[in-house]
């Protein structure tokens, strides 16, 4: 099974993969395909919960899916997405919430969307022993005072982002996600740090690379530019749907073979 150490250990050295699940048959296929590291994204609001963003996603709906890919996984580090307001109002609420994470859904990991708020926080999980992967640059869960655009284009947001980021490395966490910040501000941070950088459009010279599982497998209506489509999994699942369809309506299913038939029953009517 991999661990936080085993991750950490891979700062420098070998690439990182990290991919989004939010049930267990996912997980399923990306802990056999050797995936490190499943996120337990608050993107699920998004893609599976039918959410405009990721705010209306509830502490509930994390641990439910958590369980569920902690349960289909068996290798792969398990990391829980902390939803918008479950961390940061108050320090007790926000370690019960993560801490619930840990000791009833199985997750090995919490994932904040960190910032100067979440810095004490994040070393005081850690001492807890509730390790903590920390999210700098485009955070969504502040879409309505940044939207979704490339964070850290200017110098004072750049050095902004490298001094949190080491202040989020000594309070301890084990790994930083970058998301949609230039490759050469994503590069820099990632040499100034002994923790691996995880890189979602923030280009190639982080250690690792998240993207969110329906971008990968074709699923989603629209991609952002930066994620890549590995398959077209909407396309066949519209073409499987259509044909079960049609042939329920053309009586071409059930046939014989999907029937099973008790003789001694042909005459109660």
């Amino acid at each position: 099974m991999t661990s936080v150490r085993d991750v950490r250990e891979k700062a420098g050295t070998t690439p990182i993969t990290m991919l989004t699940a939010y049930d267990a048959t996912t997980a399923g296929v990306a802990n056999e395909a050797g995936i490190d590291v499943l996120l337990v994204g608050d993107s699920m609001g998004n893609t599976d919960l039918g959410y405009d963003s990721t705010l209306p996603v509830t502490v509930d709906e994390v641990a439910s899916r958590t369980a569920a890919v902690s349960r289909g996984a068996d290798d792969a580090l398990v990391v829980a997405d902390m939803p918008f307001l479950s961390v940061g109002v108050d320090e007790a609420t926000s370690i019960e919430n993560c801490g619930r994470m840990v000791k009833e859904a199985g997750a090995d990991a919490v994932k904040l969307e960190s910032g100067s708020h979440t810095v004490e926080l994040t070393e005081r999980l850690v001492q807890l022993g509730i390790p903590v992967m920390a999210h700098l640059g485009l955070t969504p869960q502040r879409v309505k005072e940044t939207g979704y655009t490339q964070q850290g284009t200017t110098r004072d947001e750049g050095h902004e982002i490298l001094d949190l980021a080491r202040k989020h490395e000594e309070a301890g966490a084990f790994a930083l996600v970058l998301e949609h910040i230039p490759a050469n501000l994503a590069a820099q941070v990632t040499d100034a740090l002994s923790i691996p950088t995880i890189g979602i459009g923030a280009g190639s010279d982080c250690d690792g690379q998240v993207l969110v599982v329906d971008d990968v497998l074709g699923l989603s209506s629209y991609s952002p530019p930066f994620s890549k489509q590995y398959g077209n999994v909407r396309e066949q699942m519209l073409d499987a749907v259509s044909a079960y369809r049609e042939d329920v309506e053309s009586g071409g299913f059930p046939a014989d073979e999907h029937s099973h038939v008790v003789d001694e029953l042909d005459d109660l009517y």
